[in-house]
């Protein structure tokens, strides 16, 4: 790699020096150079070192004392990686000035002066550019750089509306972009009709103006501006793809596959065509005509781990589970989790737990980069199957594999019985906040952990109070400060964030402690009123039995045995 990096350096200075004849001077300790490949070896090396500033010196005295374009385009490429905008400025327009007519150049000064919020340079630039190529793509010119405020948009906008060009279909579709990122929507579409009437088969005008009359809220006239573009412009692929893609937003999937059945009679071979029909196919639950679709893109480059994940999804949907499987196992990438998600929830319906661990257990060998989500899928199952001991002990393990994986980490947390296997449960805790002291799910879990055993009660409130503080609104971290300000005696503090927790969760363990909360704070009517929602949501609750077994108002301590979240 090294070899090859310095082999490229190489034939770029190669380059700068057969198309450079004048005398440069080397920037580093006032050292004259004689030759420019000397000089442009000095800046490559510099920029290897991280020496910047020397590079740009150089490159820069090379651009404007050369007539090497490589040069230019080397001294540009290293001012814009610095954000040096002024020395930028200056060498593009060193160029520019060299060769009037060079439209990369003018492209160069556009979108530096752009950046540089040189709105009259950029305009009078794009003026040039169209009086030498009335057919330039000026379509990326905004790309990444328009104006962020609208003051500065409205300055553009002006210079652009005084240009010469500003007829030129180009320049509309720009102040048409700006118009419609001022909210001046109605303005935009005029000025794209007005380009439209001048170019009637550009692709991107096409489509700005749907994007207009969407954003106007215009069902109607999109939909038909859609359907009558897509008709007048057959062999246009991309258009008529947009306008299956808004048929399907809009919820007329039916049409969007009608519309999807022509686009394949002429482009058979259209990925994206076929994965849009498959996806929808599925979604109408015409099953077969999705597997024809999306089986035609297995070997692709793009799309394939998506099509293998929804040949999954549509052999599961027609309850052929051994079909789903072998599709499951063919994902990779982006959905490896998911798609393991599903399979094992396959392994669950059919009652094959056991066979779902040795699955697991050689996808660990096949895909070591998945270990930790592998791991607790694996402890997820031993749970479920009762055998807690062997989840703890499997964690354990992949803890010791995985030292610093927190999310294992907090696996094992979840599964720790806070009473019998405190002293773990501690220090995972402590490695947890370790490893990420403002994650409020860490917090959240060692505030609770700690009002379970009801001790260490002045921490556990800070806790909350810090998860509180990332997560304002999450009802089990309420629940949690609730819980914690009650063994605190703290009903003042205690019982608004119990109501707001139960509000948004309406969990019987958060709503018997806030009952508790009211009975002993005397506020009767509303301990009635918890009371009686209770018993109306949970009626076959056992635990509901605490109600009718209230502590006496003389014991201020709650109850040990409130249940875990």
């Amino acid at each position: 790699m090294l070899t090859r990096s310095y082999s490229s350096t190489i034939l770029l200075l190669g380059s700068i020096a057969l198309f450079s004849h004048s005398r440069v001077y080397g920037q580093n300790n006032a050292v004259y150079q004689t030759e420019p490949l000397k000089q442009s070896m000095i800046a490559e090396f510099a920029l290897e070192y991280e020496q910047a500033d020397i590079a740009l010196k150089n490159y820069t005295y090379l651009a404007t004392h050369t007539d090497s374009t490589i040069a230019k385009q080397r001294a540009l490429d290293v001012a814009l990686a610095q954000n040096d905008l002024d020395d930028a400025l200056k060498i593009v327009q060193h160029w520019v000035k060299q060769d009037p007519k060079d439209v990369p150049a003018l492209f160069y000064l556009t979108h530096i002066a752009l950046k540089s919020h040189r709105y009259a340079l950029t305009a009078s630039t794009l003026e040039n550019i169209l009086s030498i190529d009335s057919d330039a793509d000026l379509g990326e010119i905004l790309a990444g750089i328009s104006p962020e405020n609208e003051k500065d948009r409205q300055t553009l906008l002006n210079a652009l509306r005084q240009s010469k060009a500003q007829n030129n279909p180009a320049i509309l579709v720009l102040i048409a972009s700006l118009e419609s990122q001022n909210n001046e929507i109605e303005q935009a579409l005029k000025d794209v009709q007005k380009a439209l009437i001048k170019r009637p088969y550009v692709t991107s005008f096409i489509l700005l103006k749907a994007n207009l009359l969407e954003t106007l809220g215009n069902q109607k006239a999109t939909e038909e501006w859609y359907a009558s573009a897509s008709y007048n412009h057959k062999s246009n692929l991309e258009i008529r793809l947009a306008e299956v893609k808004y048929l399907i937003k809009i919820s007329k999937p039916e049409l969007a596959l009608t519309r999807l059945e022509k686009i394949l009679n002429n482009f058979p071979k259209a990925e994206e065509a076929l994965f849009i029909a498959g996806l929808t196919s599925i979604d109408l639950q015409r099953y077969d005509d999705a597997e024809n679709y999306l089986v035609q893109l297995k070997n692709s480059s793009q799309y394939q781990n998506d099509a293998s994940y929804y040949l999954a999804i549509n052999a599961e949907r027609k309850q052929h589970y051994e079909t789903a499987i072998t599709y499951y196992r063919l994902v990779d990438g982006s959905l490896y989790t998911v798609s393991r998600r599903n399979l094992i929830n396959i392994f669950y319906k059919q009652n094959r737990l056991f066979d779902a661990l040795r699955f697991l257990t050689q996808e660990r060998v096949n895909y070591p980069q998945h270990a930790s989500f592998l791991y607790q899928l694996q402890a997820d199952i031993l749970k479920k199957m009762n055998n807690k001991p062997a989840a703890i002990e499997l964690l354990n393990e992949a803890i010791h594999n995985l030292p610093d994986d927190p999310d294992l980490i907090y696996a094992q947390v979840l599964l720790l019985d806070p009473y019998q296997q405190r002293d773990l449960l501690e220090q995972d805790l402590d490695k947890l906040l370790k490893i990420d002291e403002n994650n409020p799910a860490y917090l959240n879990a060692y505030a609770y952990t700690l009002a379970l055993q009801n001790r260490r009660l002045d921490d556990a409130r800070h806790y909350a109070q810090q998860a509180l503080e990332n997560a304002p609104d999450q009802a089990s971290i309420l629940d949690t400060y609730g819980f914690v300000t009650f063994l605190q005696n703290d009903y003042k503090v205690a019982i608004p964030a119990l109501e707001k927790a139960f509000t948004n969760n309406h969990s019987l363990s958060t709503g018997l402690r806030l009952a508790q909360a009211l009975y002993l704070n005397g506020n009767n009517q509303k301990f009635n009123q918890i009371a009686e929602q209770l018993k109306i949501e949970f009626k076959h609750d056992p635990q509901l039995d605490q109600l009718n077994q209230l502590i006496p108002p003389t014991l201020k301590k709650a109850n040990n045995d409130a249940s875990i979240h």
